[in-house]
């Protein structure tokens, strides 16, 4: 009787976790549309989305500036911040799991700093290819990401064939330091660029549209199904390659799976918004704390709290100091570290314990 009690209990909590989720998440997404210069109230977004996505039929006519606002400034906007909170955080939850390390996230194996390369290279020799256009700079960045993970993957391969975890780690931490080296480099040598590139490495999703949501959208599809078809793996892996392999799972292929998803999440979300640190190391640390270590569970709860907790991030962002914005990587910044020292002295006390 005990077991079954135990699995319902179980159950109902996975599901009051996953209904808290997503009620946080609608909220912050209705709270940052409605802020701002212009107020516009819950009921009147309802309607606009009601009216515009869905075609619904109203017996009231809309105010065409707020629709305007909802529509083309707004609404986008969240999504986006929304789409790259949720990459992060996915990809640092998924990244811990699979190096074991709790200081793992979505920069340790350098992929954020070769898409920042490839992004600053676009801004330093203002560059323009003839087929991407105004996607010049998503579209660099991301394949700069690619070509660092492939890097990395390569060279921790040569120093040893069966890729252990901590050669990956320290693999990606040479390269993180090189390539932070030459954007240092390039951006003592730019001009009138720096601004620019300074105010693209803080982080920003300000003056995006629908069209950078289509950028990030197929990669964050894939890379996150990837990921949370291999949460099971990911609990095997968790524990060391050696009890992974005898409990049947392709260590290698499950890693290099795992890597390519999970660079493939931050390369598309550097590539939208910038370098916006500290959401794939905290969330799944915070989210870990409420359901525990079963990526079964974690995966898909670090997603949404992750999109909630950048909404809510640029949301302050935008209104902290208005009408002037400040990068929302600042915002993160500001709220992570101490939360992130907070999480460590917390453990270490634990431990101690």
């Amino acid at each position: 009787m005990q077991k079954p009690f135990t699995r319902m209990f179980s159950g109902s909590k996975t599901v009051i976790s996953y209904s808290v989720a997503t009620g946080c998440l609608f909220f912050a997404m209705l709270l940052a549309i409605s802020l701002g210069t212009v107020h516009v109230p819950f009921k009147e977004i309802m309607a606009i989305i009601g009216s515009e996505v869905f075609h619904l039929p109203l017996n009231h006519s809309l105010d065409p500036m707020n629709t305007n606002i909802v529509m083309k400034i707004r609404l986008p906007r969240v999504i986006l911040a929304g789409l790259v909170g949720a990459s992060l955080a996915l990809a640092g939850a998924a990244f811990q799991g699979l190096l074991r390390n709790p200081l793992a996230d979505p920069y340790t194996l350098g992929v954020s700093s070769g898409a920042s390369i490839g992004a600053v290279c676009v801004l330093f020799f203002q560059l323009s290819l003839p087929m991407t256009g105004i996607f010049t700079l998503p579209f660099i960045s991301i394949i700069a990401a690619f070509i660092t993970l492939f890097l990395v993957l390569l060279f921790a391969k040569t120093v040893e064939p069966s890729m252990k975890v901590e050669t990956i780690i320290l693999t990606g931490i040479i390269f993180s330091s090189f390539l932070g080296a030459l954007l240092s480099l390039m951006i003592a040598l730019s001009g009138e660029e720096l601004r620019q590139i300074i105010g693209w490495l803080l982080g920003s999703v300000s003056m995006r549209g629908w069209s950078y949501i289509r950028i990030i959208l197929p990669f964050f599809i894939i890379g996150s199904i990837i990921l949370l078809f291999n949460s099971r793996e990911l609990n095997a892996m968790s524990f060391g390659e050696e009890r992974a392999q005898h409990l049947g799972v392709n260590v290698e292929l499950r890693k290099l799976v795992i890597l390519v998803a999970g660079s493939m999440l931050t390369g598309a979300a550097v590539a939208v918004s910038g370098t916006i640190g500290f959401v794939g190391l905290v969330i799944p640390h915070f989210v870990r704390i409420l359901s525990g270590p079963d990526h079964r569970r974690l995966l898909p709860l670090t997603l949404l709290v992750g999109a909630a907790f950048l909404i809510l991030a640029d949301l302050t962002a935008r209104t902290i100091i208005q009408p002037a914005e400040l990068p929302i990587g600042v915002i993160t910044a500001l709220i992570g570290a101490p939360a992130f020292a907070a999480i460590l002295v917390k453990r270490r006390m634990e431990s101690r314990g």
